[in-house]
């Protein structure tokens, strides 16, 4: 299972964040979610796992592509997310979908049982990714597929740095103190976690995007919608003005219009027969490259 403490800081971050995650200036959670499965080329009828499934976007996108007859059960910690998802299913007439409380390495999921398995902006919560992915990966079929999407360098810059700076100017300990997407953020780290996990034929591409800042009141719900928003909860009123002023002062004087959104999509392929979770290392078949959506 997950530590407590990461479980708790993951629980509670998102739980607070679920007020602005589907901010319409948010648009980076269904694009990112969409391209995924996109990626992964599902059919009618499939049966579909994804973790950390947030608000639903690539749980809800997999409903629609598999159909009546298909399957998608959608885990996540945080139940004010889950609920949004649930009221998006409802709002859209999706029926064959479902959303589950659970944690990454507690699934109470079948193995071997689902045609694709998908982790959007998920694994890096994880203390060891490494046994995380191998939970994942026992969930897919022979022939399956099982998608791992991560944030890529330069997260949401040049804000970002601008973000942390201002915390550290008035709470020094909370500089950094909840940043996990930049454990990972290459396709070389990425491409080395499957390896350690013992899973080769995998594809890995990295994606070089922007996410639109139109104002600073946009930047601000991106902050509040996402997983700044567990540091931005432990300061006090004053503190909170104080760095958004700053966030706001540099986006107008700057001219700033856009972050970066630089993602890395991978996506391992299971053989015909039973799939294995093997101890010790494997080639990989990498395919790397460079592109803009």
């Amino acid at each position: 299972m997950m530590t407590a403490d990461a479980q708790a800081k993951a629980a509670a971050t998102y739980s607070a964040a679920a007020d602005y995650y589907d901010h319409p200036a948010n648009t980076f959670w269904e694009r990112f979610s969409r391209r995924t499965i996109e990626r992964l080329e599902l059919r009618g009828g499939d049966r579909v796992l994804d973790v950390c499934c947030g608000s639903g976007a690539s749980a809800l996108s997999a409903a629609e592509v598999v159909g009546p007859t298909g399957l998608v059960t959608g885990i996540d910690l945080t139940e004010p997310l889950l609920n949004l998802a649930r009221a998006k299913a409802r709002a859209r007439g999706l029926q064959n979908v479902e959303f589950l409380v659970g944690d990454m390495m507690n699934l109470n999921q079948p193995e071997y049982h689902f045609d694709a398995v998908v982790c959007v902006f998920g694994i890096f919560f994880i203390p060891d990714m490494t046994a995380a992915l191998r939970e994942l990966w026992r969930r897919v079929q022979p022939g399956g597929k099982l998608a791992i999407t991560t944030w890529g360098p330069n997260f949401f810059e040049p804000v970002t740095a601008v973000f942390w700076n201002a915390i550290r100017e008035v709470r020094p300990d909370l500089y950094k103190d909840f940043n996990p997407w930049d454990r990972i953020c290459d396709p070389t780290a990425l491409m080395a976690l499957f390896r350690e996990a013992g899973i080769d034929e995998v594809e890995a591409v990295a994606e070089k995007g922007e996410h639109p800042i139109p104002s600073p009141d946009a930047w601000w719900a991106a902050v509040l919608g996402s997983g700044y928003r567990g540091t931005i909860d432990q300061l006090d009123a004053d503190q909170v003005d104080h760095v958004r002023n700053v966030n706001s002062a540099f986006i107008r004087q700057n001219g700033v219009r856009s972050v970066e959104a630089n993602v890395v999509y991978a996506i391992a392929h299971a053989r015909g027969s039973s799939p294995t979770v093997k101890e010790g290392s494997h080639p990989v078949s990498t395919t790397t490259t460079l592109r803009s959506p």
